[in-house]
C-alpha cells in the first residue's frame, strides 16, 4: 500500500474515533438527561441539548417513555456502529483485507446501521402521529432527520458486506487449491 493511502486511513481512523467519542458524549448526555427528568426535572434546561420532555411526562408518562426509548436507542446504535468501524480499522489487515473478521464486521455495520434508519423512521412516523394530538414538542426531529440515509447507506453497506463475504470465499477456496 502506497504511503498516501496509508496516511489517508489513519486519518479516518483519527475521524473515526473523534466521531466515536462524540456519539458517546451524546448518548451519555441524553441518558443524564433522561435521569434527570425523571427525578429532578427542574435542571433540565441546564444540560445538554435542553431536552425538555417534561410537559409530555405529565400528559402521558407511556408517551414520555416510548419517545425517549426512541432516542436513547437511535443515540447508542449509533455509537455501537462507529465502535465496530473503529474496530474493523483497528484489526484489518490492508495487505490481505479479505478475511472473516472484516466480512464479519462488514456485516454487523449493514445490521447497525439499517436498525438505526428502521428505527429512526419508525419514530419519525410516530411522533408525527403524536404531534397531531399534541403530545410531542417540534425539537425532536433532530435525532431522526436521517432516516432515509441511514436505510440506504444500510443498503449498501449490505451489498459491500456480501461482496466482501464472497471475496472470503473465493481467496479461502484460491488457497487450498495452491
Amino acid at each position: 500500500m502506497s504511503k498516501t493511502n496509508n496516511f489517508v486511513f489513519w486519518g479516518l481512523y483519527v475521524v473515526a474515533w473523534l466521531i466515536f467519542v462524540g456519539l458517546c458524549i451524546e448518548a451519555g448526555g441524553l441518558i443524564v438527561n433522561f435521569f434527570f427528568s425523571l427525578y429532578r426535572p427542574e435542571f433540565v434546561p441546564n444540560l445538554y441539548q435542553k431536552l425538555d420532555l417534561s410537559e409530555m411526562y405529565n400528559d402521558s408518562s407511556f408517551v414520555f417513555f416510548g419517545v425517549y426509548s426512541f432516542i436513547l436507542t437511535i443515540s447508542i446504535l449509533k455509537s455501537c456502529l462507529f465502535y465496530t468501524l473503529i474496530r474493523l480499522m483497528h484489526k484489518m489487515d490492508l495487505s490481505k483485507p479479505f478475511s472473516t473478521f472484516v466480512a464479519r464486521q462488514i456485516s454487523q455495520m449493514s445490521y447497525y446501521t439499517l436498525s438505526i434508519g428502521l428505527l429512526s423512521y419508525i419514530a419519525r412516523e410516530i411522533v408525527k402521529n403524536l404531534m397531531h394530538h399534541g403530545f410531542v414538542p417540534d425539537n425532536l426531529n433532530q435525532f431522526w432527520a436521517d432516516s432515509q440515509a441511514f436505510i440506504l447507506m444500510g443498503a449498501v453497506i449490505y451489498i459491500i458486506a456480501t461482496i466482501f463475504k464472497k471475496g472470503v470465499d473465493l481467496q479461502n477456496e484460491n488457497d487450498l487449491t495452491v
